[in-house]
């Protein structure tokens, strides 16, 4: 029997919940039920928990440091016990394990008496065991960015999840922004044969320099001439999928909404394409004109004229 806080990987200084950690981790780690058919890990449970029942206990952990016992809890120099002694014996049938608590005077009972408590084992299973029910692995939530464009094409994007497991994620053409993508067992691990849960891929699409998303519509600020917005005219304008002709009506004022319709965010789930909503911005000239000026005081002195009337 190896020395128990090597077997446990825990120094002699740590605590009794250190020493109570370390075993929880290994025990489950190593236990039958998780490694069916590999007798190496049994045997490892069976030495992590014999550990346990000398470290668990602070007067076996004392004895034992003051050198009065050795690693399987027996009196130097005795060798009374045969090497089936502690909490966990092998079965003679299965070749699994059984539990073994002499509660008759050994001090290795349930607390009160000292040495390894089954409580501690149990809780690691929810209080069942080896017949604890199956239990599906919990959902993994990741989000990945993607661009306008490819929102609109469909794309690939790769993502790391929390478990350091990469996937390749397909992205379908006409995407919403947050969306979620369901990826089938590939969550975190299930429990006692459960099923493992799956990764819930949220898509978020990319600020663009000039398109704005709303649902499956597009906004777009269109800036227009003086003389577009009063003559009217036909001008070119960007979409999702290059560009189109669009005719300005004549005395169109600033902020006005011209829509195009279908180019938006193409049709996809069964939902139909979204619309493109063309905002009219009037840019003057950067250069002064004074020709324009001069116009414009004319229009002042003679043409005089509230557009905030409406405000109150």
């Amino acid at each position: 029997m190896r020395d128990p806080y090597s077997v446990l990987g825990v120094g002699k200084s740590s605590s009794a919940d250190d020493v109570k950690k370390a075993f929880r981790k290994l025990a489950k780690k190593y236990h039958p039920d998780q490694n069916t058919g590999d007798p190496k890990a049994q045997e490892r449970f069976a030495e992590v928990s014999s550990a346990y029942e000398i470290l668990g206990d602070e007067k076996k952990r004392a004895q034992f440091d003051r050198g009065e016992i050795d690693a399987e809890g027996k009196p130097r120099g005795f060798e009374g016990f045969g090497a089936g002694a502690g909490p966990f014996r092998r079965g003679a049938g299965d070749g699994g394990f059984n539990f073994d608590f002499d509660v008759g005077g050994g001090g290795r009972g349930p607390r009160g008496g000292g040495g390894f408590d089954p409580g501690d084992f149990f809780d690691l299973f929810g209080g069942r065991g080896r017949q604890r029910a199956a239990q599906r692995g919990a959902d993994i939530s990741e989000t990945v960015s993607i661009s306008l464009t490819d929102a609109v094409r469909g794309t690939s994007a790769r993502v790391v999840l929390p478990t350091g497991k990469q996937l390749d994620v397909a992205i379908p053409a006409g995407i919403e922004d947050g969306k979620t993508i369901r990826l089938k067992g590939q969550g975190h691990a299930g429990q006692g044969g459960g099923p493992p849960g799956d990764a819930m891929i949220i898509v978020r699409i990319a600020r663009h320099p000039f398109f704005r998303i709303e649902g499956r519509d597009v906004r777009l600020d269109l800036p227009i001439t003086l003389y577009e917005a009063i003559l009217g005219g036909k001008v070119e304008v960007p979409t999702l999928t290059g560009k189109v002709e669009l005719s300005v009506p004549a005395g169109s004022n600033g902020g006005r909404i011209l829509r195009l319709r279908g180019k938006g965010i193409p049709a996809a789930d069964g939902k139909p394409a979204g619309d493109l909503l063309i905002a009219l911005r009037i840019v003057l000239p950067d250069a002064p004109s004074a020709e324009l000026e001069d116009l414009m005081r004319h229009w002042q002195a003679n043409r005089t004229y509230d557009p905030r009337k409406d405000l109150g």
